[in-house]
């Protein structure tokens, strides 16, 4: 056995059993397979972004051991059949540069189907109340998390899988989690993965000592193909000679704790009736999100005592399948445009809960696709890579996934999970994941990342701390 770190200490106690590479097992080959698939702009800027880190934490199933990693291998291997692009690589190639000496490469995936890494561990001196039951999140979670501390140019760089697994049995409970190259897919794609895996695993779990539940898939056609402008050079070279020059540097970052906020459906009913009821007459109706992510603006920005004319950046993102023509439902890729909501934190203060709320809805609302057109055009030109670095400062904060996302429906077969956690892949001062509640009906929950000093305020205070539903 080996010790799982974790990538940010606490990983006591966590100790891998095995690892190995699955390959997908397929029904029949799709007809574009053994493709090299070409990377858009969206996907491309995220080189410098660690991995999508997400896992559920599920009771005790009636069998454990080999015979529950065997099964749960097999059931991945058949959903790496439908995503197969996970199983493939990242790989960098040189760009002719004709009579003058190549001063660019491309970056593309390939799906040739070298697998996906599967990771059995063991904690058993934790149990699922541990975390469940916890508000603050302990940090041995990170260490239920493969590829820790890897951004997406590292699976080029260093030929690594873009997923990566792991099965991690507790005292009473399984943790499972993924760890998805950010390049590759976005957490539309993780979360349709999961759900694809969970519903293959109930649906064949006779080994385990559980009744097999039918299939009722409805997922929408796998789209691999990436979408581009039409006047878009493919593949898109980068203007650098070797893809290390844009790996970031470990910079140091003030430590950042994380507390797990569930919020019920008649609360966050009740959070949205107040907004809409503070700008009656603005013809504008606030969603339930929009709500919320105002509540946590102004909480945060209590918790950190920013100055009435301190500018703070709230950062949300507008997914464009279903908004931008030639994206579907089944697009697998990167198809997300971020932008930042920025205020003075008086302005947020002084007009309340609903005008904050105004503002990420005016956002979201004037979303323009000839100008996200226009930036994808220019990007070739002069790429720029998101880097978290640009969003610290103590002012900023960004929201990641969605409530939209099926996250309690990932029964394996043995049960819906407890709840939900992500890794410490991208966790800084300022981010915050936002999910389906464990309820649904318009339940959501909240994994909030700041500095200790900050988040011991922001659980001390009373509007916020009024919407949270008591465990």
């Amino acid at each position: 056995m080996e010790a799982n770190t974790g990538g940010g200490g606490g990983g006591s106690g966590v100790l891998v059993v095995s690892r190995r590479m699955i390959r997908p097992e397929f029904k029949e080959l799709p007809p574009e397979h053994d493709t090299t698939v070409h990377l858009t702009p969206w996907d491309l800027r995220l080189l410098t972004v660690e991995n999508i880190q997400k896992g559920i934490l599920l009771p005790k199933p009636p069998t454990g051991g080999e015979t529950l990693v065997e099964h749960l291998a097999s059931s991945f291997a058949r959903a790496l059949g439908r995503f197969y692009p996970f199983a493939g690589r990242l790989v960098v190639e040189e760009v002719d540069g004709g009579a003058s000496p190549a001063s660019s490469v491309s970056v593309s995936l390939r799906c040739n189907d070298e697998g996906a890494e599967f990771v059995h561990a063991a904690a058993p001196d934790v149990a699922v109340a541990d975390i469940a039951a916890s508000l603050h999140i302990p940090r041995v979670v990170w260490s239920f998390f493969p590829l820790n501390g890897v951004v997406a140019a590292h699976a080029a760089t260093e030929s690594l899988p873009v997923l990566s697994t792991q099965v991690t049995e507790l005292s009473d409970g399984v943790f499972i989690a993924m760890s998805v190259n950010h390049v590759v897919g976005d957490g539309t794609n993780f979360w349709e993965f999961m759900n694809t895996w969970s519903e293959i695993s109930r649906s064949s779990g006779g080994e385990l000592g559980i009744s097999p539940s039918a299939s009722t898939s409805t997922s929408p056609p796998l789209v691999v193909k990436r979408w581009f402008l039409d006047n878009c050079t493919v593949p898109i070279p980068l203007p650098f000679a070797k893809l290390e020059q844009i790996i970031p540097r470990s910079e140091h970052q003030a430590p950042v704790q994380e507390c797990f906020f569930a919020f019920s459906a008649a609360s966050i009913r009740k959070l949205k009736a107040k907004a809409n009821d503070e700008i009656a007459g603005a013809a504008v109706a606030i969603s339930s999100l929009q709500a919320l992510l105002a509540l946590v603006w102004r909480a945060v920005s209590r918790a950190r005592g920013l100055a009435p004319r301190q500018e703070t950046a709230y950062v949300v993102v507008v997914g464009c399948r279903g908004r931008v023509g030639g994206i579907s439902s089944g697009y697998m890729g990167n198809a997300v445009v971020p932008g930042a909501v920025r205020l003075t934190a008086g302005e947020i203060m002084e007009r309340g809960l609903g005008w904050t709320a105004w503002q990420l809805n005016k956002y979201v609302a004037s979303f323009d696709e000839a100008a996200m057109r226009g930036a994808l055009a220019s990007w070739p030109r002069r790429p720029d890579f998101f880097s978290v670095l640009s969003l610290l400062g103590g002012a900023a904060i960004i929201t990641g996934s969605s409530p939209r996302f099926d996250v309690f429906g990932n029964d394996f077969g043995w049960g819906r999970p407890a709840t939900v956690r992500s890794g410490g892949a991208n966790k800084f001062d300022g981010k915050v994941t936002v999910y389906e509640g464990p309820d649904g009906a318009g339940s959501m929950s909240l994994e909030v990342c700041l500095t200790p000093a900050a988040l011991a305020k922001l659980v001390a205070d009373e509007e916020f701390m009024g919407a949270v539903t008591t465990p």
